[in-house]
C-alpha cells in the first residue's frame, strides 16, 4: 500500500483517458450486473418451503395440460386450504405488438390473490357473465378500457368454431395494492367454463392449479402429497412456488442463461480490447519515468507489480461503481417485471462473480504491458531508444 500514491499519480497522469476507461468499465459492470442478477434468479431454487401459495403444474412441460378431475383430488391433500385452476390463452389484441399475458381461470381464482383490490360486487359481476373478463388498471388504462367495453381477442392456440375471432365483455378492473407490483395489473383473465365451453379442441383441461395452505410451514410436505397424486402417471405434477412457476414458462421462449452469457461475452472481449489498449498506450508514455524508478532503486518485481496493480485498481474501482449503480437501479427492474423476477438489488453472487471478472481482466490487460515495463532497459529508455 505505501505505493499507492504512485499508481494513483499515474492513473492520473491522463485524466480523461482514465475518466473515459473507466466509464467503459462502469458500463460493463452494469449491463453484467443486471443481467447476471437475471440470470440468478431465473437459475434460483425452486424450494417450496415456507411459501403459503404454490402452483401445480405438469412435471413435464408447462404446456401439458392437466386434467380437470385432479382439482378435487387436490383439494382433498391435508394441509390444502383453498385450490383454483386457470389456463393460458395467449391471444393478441389488434396487434401482436400489443400483446399482454391473458388467460382462463376457474371459481375462486381472484380470492386466492387478496393483493388483487376487487370490491365483492365486481368479483359476482366477472363471474356471473360467461363472456366477463377482468383486467388490471394499468392495461385498462394503457387501451382506454372501460367496464362494459367489448374487448376482441385473436387467438394464437385456441379457435373457437373455426375462427380465431374471440370477444369479451370486460366486467371488472382490479388494482394491485403493493405499488411494486403494479407490472401485474397488465393481465387479461376470463371465465374458464366459457373458455372450456367455446374452444374447438381443449376440454375438461387446466394449465396449472393455484393452492393456498393451511400453514406454511407445511409447504414442502403438502407440496409432495400433490405431486405423488399424479406419480408415475402420464400427466405427473410439479408444485412448485410461483416465481418457479413464472420463470419456467419465460424459460420456454428464451435460455435466459445462454442469452446473458453471449451479450457479456461480447461485451467483456470490447472492454479488454478497450482497457488493454489504455494500459500499453499509458506505459508506452511513461517509459522514461519507468526508467528513473529502476534508477532510484526500484526492482524489476517492484515495476512489475506497480504496472500490474496500476491496472487492476482501474478495473476495480469502475467495475463496483457499475454493480453499485445496477444494485440502485435492480429494484425498479424488478417492480417492471410485475414479480416475475424478484430482486431486491445484485446478489451476493453476482457482486462474488463480478469482483472476480475485475481481477481477471485487470491482471490480463495489465499483464503485456507491466512485462514491458520489467524488462525495461534503463540506458534504452533514458535513451529513447
Amino acid at each position: 500500500m505505501k505505493y499507492l500514491h504512485l499508481i494513483w499519480a499515474a492513473l492520473m497522469r491522463s485524466k480523461t483517458r482514465t475518466l473515459l476507461t473507466m466509464l467503459s468499465v462502469v458500463a460493463a459492470f452494469l449491463l453484467f450486473g443486471m443481467l447476471d442478477s437475471v440470470r440468478v434468479a431465473f437459475n434460483s431454487s425452486a424450494n417450496v418451503a415456507g411459501y403459503d401459495r404454490m402452483i401445480v403444474a405438469s412435471r413435464l412441460s408447462i404446456t401439458q395440460s392437466l386434467p380437470i378431475s385432479i382439482v378435487d383430488r387436490v383439494q382433498a391433500v391435508p394441509g390444502v386450504k383453498g385450490v383454483a385452476y386457470a389456463n393460458w390463452f395467449g391471444g393478441i389484441y389488434q396487434d401482436s405488438k400489443n400483446f399482454f399475458p391473458n388467460f382462463a381461470i376457474g371459481p375462486g381464482y381472484m380470492a386466492m390473490y387478496p393483493e388483487y383490490a376487487m370490491t365483492p360486487a365486481q368479483v359476482k359481476a366477472f363471474e356471473s357473465e360467461r363472456t366477463g373478463a377482468v383486467v388490471g388498471k394499468s392495461l385498462a388504462e394503457r387501451h382506454g378500457w372501460k367496464v362494459g367495453d367489448t374487448i376482441p381477442l385473436q387467438a394464437t392456440i385456441f379457435p373457437t368454431k373455426g375462427s380465431n375471432n374471440w370477444t369479451f365483455k370486460l366486467a371488472a378492473i382490479f388494482e394491485v395494492t403493493d405499488p411494486k407490483r403494479r407490472g401485474e395489473e397488465n393481465v387479461l383473465m376470463f371465465n374458464w367454463k366459457y373458455f372450456d365451453e367455446a374452444n374447438d379442441f381443449l376440454k375438461s383441461q387446466v394449465g396449472w392449479l393455484v393452492v393456498t395452505l393451511d400453514d406454511p410451514k407445511q409447504s414442502g410436505q403438502v407440496a409432495r402429497a400433490i405431486d405423488l397424486i399424479s406419480e408415475n402417471s402420464d400427466r405427473e405434477t410439479k408444485t412448485q412456488t410461483e416465481q418457479a412457476f413464472n420463470q419456467a414458462f419465460f424459460k420456454q421462449f428464451a435460455d435466459i442463461g445462454l442469452i446473458v452469457t453471449a451479450i457479456m461475452g461480447a461485451v467483456f472481449f470490447t472492454l479488454l480490447l478497450l482497457t488493454g489498449n489504455t494500459m500499453a498506450q499509458a506505459v508506452r508514455e511513461r517509459i522514461p519515468e519507468l526508467a528513473v524508478l529502476k534508477t532510484i532503486g526500484f526492482s524489476n518485481r517492484s515495476v512489475l507489480w506497480l504496472v500490474l496493480t496500476e491496472s487492476i485498481v482501474l478495473i476495480v474501482l469502475g467495475g463496483l461503481l457499475g454493480l453499485a449503480i445496477a444494485a440502485v437501479l435492480m429494484p425498479g427492474v424488478s417492480a417492471a417485471s410485475g414479480g416475475v423476477v424478484q430482486l431486491p438489488g445484485v446478489p451476493k453472487e453476482t457482486w462474488a462473480v463480478g469482483l472476480l471478472l475485475m481481477i481477471l481482466i485487470g491482471t490480463v490487460v495489465g499483464l503485456l504491458p507491466a512485462l514491458r515495463a520489467m524488462r525495461l532497459n534503463i540506458v534504452d529508455a533514458l535513451a529513447g531508444r
